[in-house]
């Protein structure tokens, strides 16, 4: 093992005295599931309440948290040479605690070029270049291969809901959004940043062609149906794969084929 210096992808030098690292704690659900599908198995010691994949993992693992109810001390414990975080997915108290006493590689995922480039990054990261490279090089084929295969006049308006009580919606400025354009969809939010908190009757007045109900992390259901229908009579609903839309690690690699099928349900393709 040797020293090695990193420049995450938030501008920050990181020094990992041991690498490959061999102790890595993960704190981003995409990024845990990254790690295995980059072959890593025992090196990593620990994942968060809501790293559900793999299963294997989720099961077994040592879990250290919500993603921002990070336990510092129970991560310390672990002794890891590797913290690897996410610069929305975790506060920046909890991550300023844990650079005090371990090295912490930090993601800023916006859009697919940015999550291209974090794999890449990941995989140096932990001795698994390679497999990163060929990762994102069938993530790229398969993202134009939908692009090819979908339909470039119909862009209906979506509002992607995110969450309820306070209703909030995927606005611009997210890898969100960044989805639903590459999936041949106009944000009906889009002139919002971030995830904007917005009311039905704004909802109404929005009259987006879709509203898209996702499964994360808000789990909407049948039963808040009602609701919406009554703002947006003339407007189709439909439960999307939040994990599909918000990703940006190794999943990436399911998400074409999934908005090929879903445009195709909407008989949009």
């Amino acid at each position: 093992m040797a020293t090695r210096v990193f420049t995450d992808q938030m501008g920050r030098t990181v020094a990992l005295k041991a690498w490959p690292p061999r102790r890595i704690v993960s704190l981003v659900p995409s990024q845990t599931e990254l790690l295995h599908d980059l072959g890593l198995g025992s090196e990593v010691v620990g994942i968060t309440l809501f790293c559900i994949h793999p299963d294997e993992w989720f099961r077994h693992k040592t879990r250290v948290g919500g993603t921002k109810t990070i336990n510092v001390e129970k991560i310390a414990a672990l002794e890891p040479d590797l913290i690897i975080g996410n610069k929305e997915e975790n506060e920046r108290a909890h991550i300023e605690s844990l650079e005090e006493q371990f090295p912490v590689w930090m993601s800023d995922v916006g859009n697919l070029n940015e999550a291209f480039d974090m794999i890449g990054q990941v995989g140096a990261l932990t001795g698994k270049a390679d497999t990163a490279t060929a990762m994102v090089r069938d993530i790229r084929t398969a993202f134009e291969t939908m692009r090819a295969g979908s339909s470039a006049e119909k862009k209906p308006s979506v509002a992607y809901l995110i969450w309820r009580k306070p209703y909030m919606v995927a606005g611009s400025d997210t890898f969100i959004h960044e989805m639903l354009v590459e999936a041949g969809f106009s944000n009906a939010f889009g002139h919002k940043t971030r995830y904007p908190e917005i009311s039905l009757r704004e909802l109404g007045n929005a009259r987006p062609d879709l509203i898209f109900l996702s499964t994360e992390p808000y789990p909407f259901a049948e039963k808040h149906l009602p609701a919406f229908r009554e703002v947006c009579p003339e407007t189709r609903i439909a439960f999307v794969d939040g994990e599909l839309f918000s990703w940006y690690g190794s999943r990436l690699l399911q998400a074409p084929d999934y908005f090929l099928a879903l445009r195709k349900s909407l008989n949009l393709a």
